[in-house]
């Protein structure tokens, strides 16, 4: 909770929007709860199990914490690698639609796009308005007539108005 917490002033704009993570201004990121993240996160690690939970906070540590920086022996596809691997561990313990789903993001930004439009297409989530953003992120400069219709699928499955308000921001910025 300490790594999703310390990116909360990021995550969200100025009329309560989210803010998608390659968006946020990675300095508004509060150190000190990153740092308590990772003392917990090395005290769970003790032990010969690993759980669910220790699979979650370690995604979370390397999606919400770590940013690589110039000159640094991590680059962005080293980064999105560990996430992707840490991603498939946790669907081999305990499958769950959303973590596959951001699996998929993971995937996109670790192997590229038209990678991760093949696997997300086999998730079959229709019912879900996040699916629908992913498609049209993932389409987006490859087939803008496509993602166009994914957002708006996404819109007409959106319950909240600030949703609302963000996927038509994504349909407005499509080139």
């Amino acid at each position: 909770m300490y790594f999703h917490a310390a990116r909360l002033d990021a995550r969200i704009g100025p009329h309560g929007e989210p803010v998608l993570y390659d968006e946020q201004d990675k300095n508004r990121w509060d150190v000190e709860l990153i740092i308590k993240g990772g003392y917990f996160l090395n005290r769970a690690a003790t032990g010969n199990s690993v759980s669910k939970y220790h699979l979650e906070a370690a995604i979370a540590y390397w999606w919400h914490t770590q940013k690589p920086e110039p000159k640094s022996d991590m680059d962005e596809h080293q980064k999105w690698e560990n996430i992707l691997q840490l991603f498939n561990r946790l669907l081999q313990i305990e499958y769950s639609p959303m973590a596959a789903l951001n699996r998929t993001y993971a995937l996109s930004k670790a192997n590229g796009k038209a990678e991760a439009i093949i696997e997300a297409e086999k998730l079959k989530l229709t019912d879900n308005h996040f699916y629908y953003v992913l498609l049209g992120d993932l389409y987006t400069e490859i087939d803008n007539d496509k993602a166009k219709a994914h957002f708006e699928t996404a819109y007409s499955l959106a319950k909240t108005e600030t949703d609302k308000r963000f996927i038509s921001k994504r349909i407005s910025a499509l080139p």
